[in-house]
């Protein structure tokens, strides 16, 4: 977190996108999962995580702020990806109840009708929020939301793609210093054993080079061997079908490198 504020990387950028040969990966049903590509934007710098935090005895508190120009960056960025791609923008509040979320739509709203007003915007309260994205994942294309809600939606869905281990991230400010890393932190439980996952680690690299090197041929031939691995039949423990073989780490990242090669 001392890094994210130091390097002022305020948009966490997390990529969801299910390939079709791990869809039985997942727990939804198959016909939810084709087409599933989504690009879940997290305000990374502000809210609840950033707040103070008091504690004693009998009580507890963790004070949730955000301003108007911490809302205005990251729903620019969200909006500028949409443009991007589909067209189409939800945001994600609890403006039923949370003061800090009437404020970010408003601003949200705002915002989009000013300066992207070709986006399709839809809003969702958070609760909502989660049960769409498992009653209809393939009809999001960019979420925009704050960091606790950011946090929360992203691991559920990761199941959506079979596992928090097929997931990367970048987080990124307005230079071009970045932060990159799985969405699964470092498993640290399971350190040494060689059964993690390298996706989620080797497609953060790729973002790396897209976002902060502009080297995106380079990022996208990563991408490409990593679903050519997964297409050839190479699972590590946390995808790997019942009754089949799972590979080991070093092996996964074997395999990702004889395909990219």
């Amino acid at each position: 977190m001392k890094l994210r504020s130091v390097l002022g990387v305020y948009a966490n950028i997390r990529p969801v996108k299910v390939l079709p040969e791990l869809i039985e990966a997942s727990p939804l049903k198959a016909e939810l999962l084709h087409g599933v590509d989504m690009i879940v934007v997290r305000e990374l710098t502000g809210g609840i995580y950033f707040g103070e935090k008091t504690r004693d005895e009998s009580s507890a508190s963790d004070l949730c702020t955000y301003t108007v120009a911490e809302i205005e960056r990251i729903v620019r960025v969200a909006a500028k990806l949409a443009g991007e791609r589909g067209g189409r923008l939800c945001s994600v509040d609890k403006a039923n109840v949370l003061e800090t979320s009437r404020l970010w739509r408003d601003v949200t709203n705002r915002i989009m009708a000013a300066e992207f007003a070709a986006i399709d915007v839809e809003t969702l309260l958070v609760d909502a929020a989660a049960m769409h994205l498992l009653s209809r994942p393939a009809e999001f294309d960019v979420i925009v939301t704050e960091n606790m809600f950011g946090d929360i939606l992203t691991d559920e869905a990761s199941m959506l793609a079979g596992s928090l281990g097929m997931l990367p991230s970048a987080s990124l400010g307005d230079g071009s210093a970045g932060l990159y890393e799985p969405i699964h932190g470092s498993a640290p439980d399971i350190a040494g054993l060689g059964i993690a996952n390298p996706c989620a680690a080797i497609a953060s690299g790729a973002l790396l080079l897209r976002h902060s090197l502009g080297l995106h041929e380079e990022a996208a031939a990563i991408e490409t061997a990593i679903a050519a691995a997964i297409a050839g039949g190479a699972r590590t423990a946390d995808i790997v079908a019942t009754g089949d073989e799972a590979i080991s780490t070093d092996e996964m990242t074997a395999e990702i490198i004889r395909c990219l090669s």
